[in-house]
């Protein structure tokens, strides 16, 4: 992978494609290498740059503690090294909090938005799904003879009978302790951001069988960012861009390629991925 030095960080990343650029912002627990069977879909649309966060992949960054400002200026840093002026942004669970960060402390770097399976910046996440983020830290003592467990509340029962395979992704991790740690205290230090002051252009998309983060969570969010737009996955779990990176692509891609803008004058707007209206 390619490295470029921004914000004292030497960022590993992938770029593929061609069009109007976007950067892919991955998860907590994972690196740019989720976003692989997503980027294909989306690379004959757009110029795709998917990147390894702080500790994560290739990057290589100081041992310096670090928060999701620092994340997010990591973002707007690797936009401008790139010689982009903006770019359409996709950030996914934390990648989403990231996100959100990057696009009110960088406006000026964000086309449009797209917020998949995460939650408010601020909001810690044992406060949003207290049991559940209980559970996967005694889970996680447990490892590597947790990972099945550890992987329904990623994935739907369903989806691990069909693909057993992605039990492994939960199996073990490459970082080292002190990589950890560093993730580990991501949240906990403090972040003022307020949604309100989005100004991109956003969709949230919210995954039905999300069992991590609360799929009322997200749509609550999308509440908060004036004229957001919302779409929901049918049937798929947290990590959607592996589970089902088509059912994602399409509507990323539809919401992308608007010429105009999407935001609805005095509320927001909700579709569903399969075509039916809400409940």
């Amino acid at each position: 992978m390619p490295l470029i030095d921004a914000n004292g960080t030497s960022i590993a990343f992938t770029q593929t494609g061609s069009g109007p650029p976007l950067v892919l912002i991955h998860g907590a627990e994972a690196d740019h290498s989720m976003f692989d069977a997503f980027a294909v879909l989306l690379a004959p649309h757009f110029t795709v740059i998917a990147y390894d966060q702080r500790d994560s992949g290739g990057t290589r960054n100081p041992a310096d503690a670090y928060g999701l400002d620092e994340l997010a200026d990591d973002a707007a840093a690797l936009i401008a090294g790139l010689g982009h002026r903006r770019t359409h942004v996709f950030g996914t669970s934390l990648g989403g909090v990231i996100a959100q960060v990057l696009a009110v402390r960088h406006p000026e770097r964000v086309d449009r938005l797209v917020l998949s399976s995460t939650f408010r910046a601020g909001t810690p996440p044992l406060s949003i799904n207290p049991a559940v983020f209980s559970t996967l830290g005694a889970l996680r003592a447990r490892l590597p003879d947790s990972a099945a467990e550890i992987a329904r509340y990623f994935f739907p029962d369903e989806h691990i009978a069909r693909h057993p395979g992605v039990v492994s992704i939960f199996s073990g991790s490459s970082r080292t302790a002190e990589q950890r740690q560093r993730r580990a205290g991501i949240l906990a230090r403090p972040v003022a951001v307020d949604p309100g002051r989005i100004v991109a252009p956003t969709l949230v998309l919210v995954a039905a069988d999300d069992r991590l983060i609360p799929p009322a969570h997200t749509l609550s969010l999308a509440n908060e960012i004036g004229g957001a737009r919302t779409a929901t996955l049918a049937g798929i779990g947290h990590v959607a861009t592996i589970q089902d990176p088509a059912a994602v692509a399409r509507p990323v891609i539809a919401f992308l390629e608007e010429g105009a803008s999407t935001r609805t004058i005095g509320g927001n707007s909700h579709e569903r991925s399969d075509g039916r209206s809400p409940r």
